[in-house]
């Protein structure tokens, strides 16, 4: 695989770089809205070329796919020029700032018959892949409830737009909501119907929430239950999946690290719960470049990139409106 990054972002340097190098990957070109920070990321990251200019980056005919990590009102035009270029495409989530969009994207690249994944590194992680072998092994019986708490502190260097700016998609539902709407897909192979939501701003936010609550039904009647937040330094995080035979309960998973406890308790006693401890990146890289050479398929699709900014529109509508909101998906 021969990538291009479309932002020249911290989650690119600390994670993507590596994992697409681990994989067999070469990072050939990075794009920044500055050409001057282009040029000082590749310098830094040993990477060939800086771009400004995203049509000349995807002017590289040995360009095979690029991977997206911009603030999330580019991702559709950088996501349909890539796909015009007939780059496969890697997205950060949440993938638009409408699920009109994201379906846009998603069925564009289907068909040039390019390969599109959604990054959703939770669902990578050794911790949920366990957790998901419990709930379809039977192991907890017909799952009844779902609590989700992700609520965490954001660290300075990742506060900025992200606390600020809701016209560049800022605020706690587009950027921890996702994850865990597509964490609680992954575990229960279901889509949530309706969603009732209250947001706040508890101290970081300023013209976007900060924090959300909200709960989910599905359609094998469980129920969901999360809490996302930035202002949290000690609450810790976690899922837990109950059942009529038994309970997950898994804490410090909802992470970039393949860390966590995992606990399995049903009426034969509690017994923790191992798994492996491979990188996260590292894996949705790999199955995406399989996926592109015709092996497989991405960790995450176009499909789960949708569903995830469905569930979120849906938790920040119920949220404005006060009322039980119906997830839409926009046909896909």
């Amino acid at each position: 695989m021969r990538w291009g990054l479309i932002g020249a972002s911290n989650i690119a340097s600390q994670h993507m770089i590596g994992a697409m190098r681990a994989t067999g990957g070469e990072v050939r070109s990075v794009l920044s809205s500055s050409a001057d920070r282009a040029r000082d990321y590749a310098a830094a990251n040993g990477i060939a070329t800086g771009y400004a200019d995203l049509a000349e980056m995807l002017a590289d005919p040995d360009l095979d796919a690029v991977y997206i990590s911009t603030t999330n009102e580019k991702h559709f035009p950088q996501a349909m020029a890539a796909i015009a270029a007939g780059k496969h495409v890697l997205c950060e989530k949440p993938l638009a700032m409408s699920v009109d969009d994201a379906v846009t994207m998603v069925r564009a690249a289907k068909d040039a018959g390019l390969v599109f994944a959604t990054n959703h590194h939770l669902r990578n992680a050794g911790s949920h892949l366990a957790i998901r072998d419990l709930v379809a092994s039977g192991r907890i019986g017909t799952v009844r409830s779902v609590r989700v708490f992700h609520a965490v502190h954001l660290p300075p260097h990742l506060q900025g737009w992200r606390i600020d700016n809701p016209a560049a998609g800022g605020g706690v539902i587009p950027d921890i909501t996702v994850h865990d709407a597509d964490t609680v897909r992954f575990h229960l192979g279901e889509d949530p119907v309706e969603v009732v939501a209250m947001t706040a701003q508890s101290g970081m936010g300023q013209g976007v929430e900060d924090s959300v609550m909200s709960v989910w039904s599905m359609p094998s009647g469980a129920q969901v239950q999360a809490h996302e937040s930035f202002t949290h330094r000690f609450a810790g995080t976690g899922i837990e999946i109950h059942g009529s035979e038994g309970s997950i309960f898994a804490r410090n998973v909802m992470t970039q690290q393949p860390v966590g406890e995992i606990t399995l308790v049903t009426a034969a006693g509690a017994e923790p719960v191992s798994y492996p401890t491979h990188d996260l990146y590292e894996r949705a890289v790999g199955l995406f470049a399989d996926a592109v050479a015709g092996k497989g398929y991405p960790s995450a699709d176009g499909r789960d990139g949708v569903a995830s900014l469905a569930v979120a529109e849906a938790v920040a509508e119920a949220a404005r409106t006060g009322r039980r909101t119906a997830v839409n998906y926009g046909g896909l």
